[in-house]
């Protein structure tokens, strides 16, 4: 199959497919044009009335364990259904309810971007469109995997993360450690705090490399670079941070000073995020906005407002086409970076949303709350596909296992451990079964971290609870899980820093 690009993109005739395709398409668009009218349709909101409705239009009033919430959506559907059998392009609107709701109509807006936006944008699609043809690939490589063989492999995983034990703690700096994250060869931490430092620690030893200063506020989120330590030079962008003095932080690992401030924000920087090609950076603010920065310039690209009160979180999708900011309004919201559009609205927390986390499979979200759950969302049937009741107090962190691309100590070559000779008869081991399993792995559990001092593991298909880490007692700010599998982190309240292994070995 060839590379997936832009222009190809373009010029690919097949798109529709067959006539079966196109009927299939028209009627997914039917639906969601009758999605988008219904949620036109002004309806109202007392529970007596809600059931008048129903009763006049011939309707049960209420069925079994249906919440008057439950009840307004039933009666948003059925008069969608029947406007739309009508061919009415206009929807009914409840008298008493119109003029309040006319009021709060908010007029669609743009804003006018730059030229160096609009080239982003494109070079973004020209980045995602491969990586996305790569991943689903993959995933119809893994549908064709007999299924007595994805037992074995979630046997195998699952033991493995129920022996997580605790290998140690450390005190990470004089306030409390507000995020960890694990480099991408997993052989350091970075940790942020409040006391404005952001530390380097070497892996599993705990012991401090290098510390660096450059903001005069609470640091709220650091990341790394995809290829730091990997491929990128030292000297180059390695680390990005966010305080609360405003400012967003580009760092080398080889000095303990920034290599470029970016100012913009007029609140508090919380978490930060870097884009999968590493030549973009997001930042989520109090100012009620996030930002994309391109790194090489260290100049501000976008300034993305939709959510009403401060942004806290932000993520990217491992294609990088997609990013998920989520706010203190209790709503996420997934924007299509090549085009600037909502791709979708998360809609069902109660409360704050502290963190986001893409899967690695693309399609998936996760999304710790202030209400104590986590919620999982689909992002092809955009809608909420699982609730986790998840900590006793806020879910502060969520993070997915993202494997690295072969196995640790990985060799093609080597048949067994070389341990045993072979036998004329007996056959080498399958090379491939090692690197089929461990790219199955990568997104088959998360991690989360809570107020009420417990990191948590789960699994990311039945969403069961997988292992229960207590910490030192006191709120866990944030969680990672180390791209070798090997490592758990947490970061505490009290300044602590914890690391959890399997079998604490």
């Amino acid at each position: 199959m060839s590379e997936l690009t832009f222009d190809t993109l373009i010029d690919d005739g097949n798109y529709q497919g067959s006539e079966r395709a196109r009927l299939e398409n028209q009627v997914i668009l039917d639906e969601l044009e009758r999605k988008k009218k219904a949620r036109n349709l002004a309806v109202p909101t007392d529970d007596n009335k809600v059931k008048a409705r129903l009763r006049e239009m011939g309707e049960p009033i209420t069925l079994f364990g249906e919440r008057p919430p439950d009840r307004r959506d039933r009666l948003i559907y059925v008069l969608s259904q029947i406007n739309a059998a009508r061919g009415d392009d206009a929807m009914q609107v409840d008298e008493e309810t119109s003029e309040s709701e006319s009021e709060d109509e908010v007029e669609e807006f743009y804003t006018p971007g730059s030229l160096e936006l609009l080239e982003a944008r494109r070079s973004l699609a020209e980045y995602s469109l491969p990586r996305a043809q790569k991943r689903i690939a993959q995933q119809r490589i893994d549908s064709k995997m007999p299924l007595g063989r994805i037992i074995d492999i979630r046997k195998k995983v699952f033991a493995e993360v129920k022996s997580f034990a605790n290998l140690g703690s450390q005190i990470g700096d004089e306030r409390p450690i507000s995020l960890v994250r694990f480099s991408p060869n997993s052989k350091y931490l970075a940790t942020a705090s409040w006391a404005g430092n952001v530390k380097l620690w070497n892996m599993p030893d705990c012991t401090p490399v290098r510390t660096y200063r450059g903001h005069t506020d609470r640091v709220g989120g650091v990341a790394w670079h995809p290829q730091a330590t990997l491929s990128q030079s030292e000297d180059a962008v390695n680390m990005v941070s966010g305080a609360a003095d405003q400012t967003v932080n580009l760092w080398s690992l080889n000095s303990e000073t920034p290599i470029a401030t970016m100012k913009g924000h007029a609140d508090r920087v919380a978490r930060v995020a870097f884009h999968p090609s590493g030549n973009y950076v997001a930042s989520a603010s109090f100012d009620t906005t996030w930002r994309l920065w391109d790194v090489a310039t260290a100049k501000e690209l976008l300034l993305q407002e939709g959510h009403s009160k401060e942004v806290f979180s932000v993520e990217f999708q491992n294609d990088g086409a997609l990013c998920a900011s989520g706010g203190l309004d209790a709503i996420g919201r997934v924007w299509d970076l090549r085009t600037g559009r909502t791709a979708m609205v998360l809609d069902g927390h109660v409360q704050a949303i502290f963190s986001i986390a893409f899967s690695p499979n693309g399609y998936q979200i996760a999304t710790g709350s202030g209400d104590d759950t986590i919620r999982i969302w689909d992002m092809r049937s955009l809608k909420a596909l699982y609730t986790i009741p998840a900590h006793l107090s806020n879910v502060s962190d969520v993070r997915f296992f993202y494997a690295d691309e072969l196995p640790p100590n990985y060799s093609p070559d080597v048949a067994m451990n070389g341990t045993e000779e072979l036998s004329p008869d007996t056959k080498p081991s399958d090379p491939v079964k090692p690197l089929e399993e461990w790219k199955y792995r990568s997104g088959l559990y998360f991690a989360s971290g809570g107020y009420d001092g417990l990191v948590k593991l789960w699994s990311a298909d039945d969403w069961q609870c997988l292992r229960t880490l207590p910490t030192d007692g006191s709120k866990v700010m944030s969680v990672d899980l180390s791209h070798d599998g090997k490592m758990l982190a947490s970061g505490t309240y009290t300044r602590n820093f914890q690391i959890f292994t399997p079998d604490g070995s």
